[in-house]
């Protein structure tokens, strides 16, 4: 199979102009004749469902959620990235492209990326006309803050909760639209398959969860918006209904997934704290522009504080090390996530973790109080301010910008991070990889889109923070419209697609004995422990840093766990009706297959680049070792079943506008 990306020609900034000036349309009198599925409701899904609808297509979108507003594009903390330029200090639409690319250390397909930051302010002006309460500075022009990886402020925010914002702007369009009757909303329906006729994606399968009905819904072109796969490590940052069904069952109808093994681990969490836990808490990106990474230089001051006989305010200054300022001089505590996470790794690894399972740093804000509060008392014409006063003061402005997740942090710690520093530890967050796409986000299989996290398109081997948002609505609110209208052009005599077809049919068929095969195994472990298990598979041999060893054993486990799946599974309850046992069951088995994939992927690329960390291959400084001869490509995986190996695609990267060369963030 060779693999064409569909860039289009011309030079690299006029390529997307070209484009949308030349790519075949769809009148409004036909637009009304064709159907479209969005599978899932996030930032993509609704953004893409709202501007098809606007657009007079009819749309169906489907979620598992009660509402489409529980999307996990909710959770989203730190802020949306644009080259606005707001702040004046050098920022455009190449430097977001090179630092894109960079920062995904050359990883990822030039044009898609140009066109992300070329759209990347477009989605400003639309989030602010829709009401969405971006922060402010002084004289009304919208705040900006700086985040990984970076050298400017380009990063737009509404304190700790920018995701929520632009999720509920994304969801007033969708509404006005399902008002309008232009899209219909299927809330609490997971897709368990993909239909195709022909070829071409047609329809769906979705489950009501409520009732446990199969159903079968058909269009001339199927979205999926479904999120990423970090749950696959079963303790992740994502909410714990986030799963790879959608994009799997795609992949299993000949769609490849792309670069599997590129998987971002997040420097800023809460740290573990038991077996008991089902989830992670991710602490904002954000938190990094002003607070201050460090773990003590001493062994024995670590040691006291993993077991409680000092707090980090004990530690002289002297017996610091502030590591990332240490060692990337030039970024210091914003060097991108896959640095900051392995750095913090090397320094537990080195016995100097400060959390009682010594796996944890300190994020220190004890220094921007002082900044801040020096500031503010200027301001306020104090200029013999003592230090509780100063402490005060800077205190407030950070309460201010980061409140909310102060608040959490220390509901969810019992700390107080105004008086102790946090306790931060990397933990998986986001996947890079994903299904794979052209430049029109759609998959080898016609008719089949992918958007947002769930397609590999735009971050390479590592995303830069603040990007995830601004890739869900650049896909949904401005690529897709054109892209989709290309496909539907060839559509316009296409009649009505049956659901009744015998494609439809059987694809339900196989859906309903692929449930009861799950249901009738009936062993006696629970769907949720063989994913406990499969998470810690995953984390011991794929996760921060990997080798071959280790990927050989992982890919081995698995398949002995899998084989225990289908032998000891224990579902409860009835196949018909609301079951969310079943739910979790049958999202397991799919990560059974996806994370023996991601094992192969790791092991298949030998090299290391971005959050992919090979331990065999690293620099005399511990750094990543990317081979640029031969692994620039993207590895695009034919799944076909589990009893063969799958088939390995390749695309060749191409850097025409970019120079190949080592990160270096000193």
């Amino acid at each position: 199979m060779k693999l064409d990306g569909k860039t289009p020609p011309g030079p690299l900034a006029e390529k997307w102009t070209t484009y949308q000036s030349t790519v075949p349309l769809v009148a409004p009198n036909n637009k009304r004749r064709l159907e479209i599925i969005v599978v899932g409701s996030g930032l993509a899904g609704a953004a893409a469902a709202a501007s098809l609808g606007e657009l007079g297509y009819n749309v169906k979108c489907f979620t598992f959620h009660d509402s489409p507003r529980r999307a996990h594009s909710i959770a989203a903390q730190g802020g949306i990235n644009a080259a606005k330029n707001y702040s004046n200090d050098g920022d455009s639409v190449y430097r977001l492209f090179y630092d894109t690319i960079k920062g995904g250390d050359y990883r990822s397909r030039e044009a898609n990326v140009h066109r992300l930051a070329e759209v990347s302010n477009n989605i400003i002006d639309q989030a602010v006309a829709q009401g969405v309460p971006f922060a402010r500075e002084y004289g009304g022009l919208l705040e900006n803050r700086s985040f990984g990886g970076v050298q400017v402020s380009r990063t737009f925010y509404a304190k700790g909760q920018t995701g929520q914002q632009l999720l509920i702007g994304a969801y007033q369009a969708l509404s006005r639209q399902i008002a309008r009757g232009s899209v219909e909303m299927y809330n609490r329906h997971e897709m368990l398959d993909v239909v195709t006729i022909d070829g071409k994606a047609r329809g769906i399968i979705a489950r009501n969860l409520v009732t446990g009905e199969l159903e079968r819904h058909a269009a001339h072109a199927v979205l999926l918006c479904t999120g990423g796969y970090g749950n696959v490590f079963y303790l992740s940052t994502n909410a714990m209904n986030c799963n790879a069904t959608a994009a799997w069952r795609a992949v299993r109808r000949g769609a490849l997934m792309a670069n599997p093994c590129f998987t971002q681990i997040h420097p800023t969490c809460i740290p573990q704290s038991g077996d008991y836990q089902s989830k992670l808490t991710l602490m904002s990106e954000s938190l990094r522009n002003d607070g201050r990474v460090w773990v003590p230089k001493k062994k024995e001051d670590a040691k006291a504080i993993q077991e409680g006989r000092k707090k980090g305010t004990d530690i002289p200054e002297a017996d610091r090390d502030y590591f990332l300022e240490r060692r990337y001089p030039a970024f210091g505590n914003l060097v991108p996530r896959d640095v900051a996470s392995r750095a913090a790794k090397v320094a537990c690894d080195e016995g100097l973790g400060v959390a009682p399972t010594g796996l944890a740093v300190f994020l220190d804000f004890s220094a921007a109080f002082e900044r801040y509060g020096r500031s503010e008392a200027h301001v306020k014409g104090i200029h013999d301010a003592d230090a509780a006063t100063i402490r005060q003061l800077g205190e407030k402005v950070i309460e201010e910008k980061y409140g909310n997740l102060f608040e959490m942090y220390e509901k969810i710690t019992g700390e107080n991070p105004y008086k102790l520093p946090m306790k931060i530890y990397p933990a998986v967050h986001y996947t890079m990889g994903g299904v794979w796409v052209d430049y029109n986000l759609e998959t080898n299989i016609p008719g089949l889109f992918v958007l947002g996290e769930a397609n590999f398109s735009d971050h390479g081997a590592n995303r830069l923070g603040a990007s995830a948002l601004m890739q869900g609505l650049a896909d949904g609110y401005f690529v897709a419209p054109y892209t989709v209208g290309n496909f539907l052009s060839g559509e316009i005599r296409t009649p009505k697609i049956d659901p009744n077809a015998p494609e439809f049919l059987k694809t339900a068929g196989e859906v309903q004995e692929r449930l009861s095969k799950l249901m009738n195994i009936k062993g006696n472990q629970s769907a949720e422990s063989f994913h406990r298990r499969l998470g810690k598979i995953m984390w011991d041999n794929c996760g921060m840093s990997r080798n071959a060893e280790d990927l050989t054993k992982g890919r081995q486990l698995i398949r002995e766990l899998r084989e225990e799946f289908y032998k000891d599974l224990f579902v409860p309850g009835e196949l018909n009706e609301f079951n969310p046992e079943l739910e979790k069951a049958h999202r397991v088995a799919d990560f059974l297959e996806l994370g023996e994939l991601m094992m192969l992927d790791a092991l298949n690329r030998n090299e290391s680049c971005g959050g992919h960390f090979r331990d065999e291959y690293q620099d005399e400084k511990g750094e990543a070792k990317r081979d640029d001869k031969n692994f620039a490509y993207v590895a695009a995986w034919e799944w076909t079943d589990t009893s063969k190996d799958p088939i390995l695609h390749k695309e060749e990267l191409k850097f025409e506008n970019v120079e190949l060369k080592t990160r270096s963030y000193e």
